[in-house]
């Protein structure tokens, strides 16, 4: 089998993101940011942003429900530059190397559409990418079957020529069950690993 490829997940394999990283910022205690992100602003709801619904419509029942935690829950769209930490030890240079080595570079990602600009602005790595496939603009999310459907056919290369990292294993399964070459993300040595063994990058 040979590979051709790399498709990205980006949320904790290039980009270091995690709510927790302003809320606790606007929280006076660790008990009230996680009651916050555990019993409001939980994943749950924010997985409806990665299948496009805007954050100021599904806000609305929220702050509803919650008046008191009004701005709180305006700082997930406003405040999505602090719930970033840098990018993961180690991603940004692979992906200069398979730049550097001509290899195509994609994307397919959970993400809102309100968050597309600020990571295309904010991590250089993102001017590698070929096409990125974005969940909020497909209306469905990972792992979903039909969004790697739709990665098969946005992509120039069969699923088996292409390796897909992401770092949910639910993810990697169902892109396995399409025919993609899947791998769990768990840093930089085992990326490293991966992609030599595939003969797509060479160990110094």
């Amino acid at each position: 089998m040979t590979t051709k490829a790399v498709l990205w997940d980006l949320g904790n394999a290039l980009l270091d993101w995690s709510p927790a990283y302003l809320y606790s910022k606007l929280f006076a205690t660790d008990d009230e940011c996680r009651n916050f992100l555990d019993n409001v602003c939980t994943m749950d709801w924010h997985a409806e942003h990665d299948r496009g619904v805007s954050m100021a419509d599904n806000r609305v029942a929220l702050i509803e429900a919650h008046p008191h935690l009004e701005d709180a829950i305006r700082a997930w769209e406003t405040g999505f530059e602090q719930m970033l930490n840098g990018a993961i030890d180690g991603t940004p240079q692979i992906m200069d190397a398979l730049a550097a080595h001509g290899v195509p570079q994609y994307a397919l990602t959970n993400l809102p559409a309100e968050w597309v600009e600020p990571v295309h602005r904010l991590y250089p790595q993102m001017a590698h990418m070929r096409d990125v496939i974005v969940s909020a603009h497909e209306g469905v999310i990972k792992p979903d079957p039909k969004i790697y459907a739709i990665a098969e056919a946005r992509l120039p290369h069969a699923p088996h020529e292409v390796v897909f990292f992401d770092d949910r294993q639910a993810n990697v399964d169902a892109a396995r069950a399409h025919g993609f070459d899947a791998e769990l993300f768990t840093g930089k040595a085992a990326l490293s690993d991966a992609l030599e063994s595939r003969g797509l990058l060479v160990s110094a």
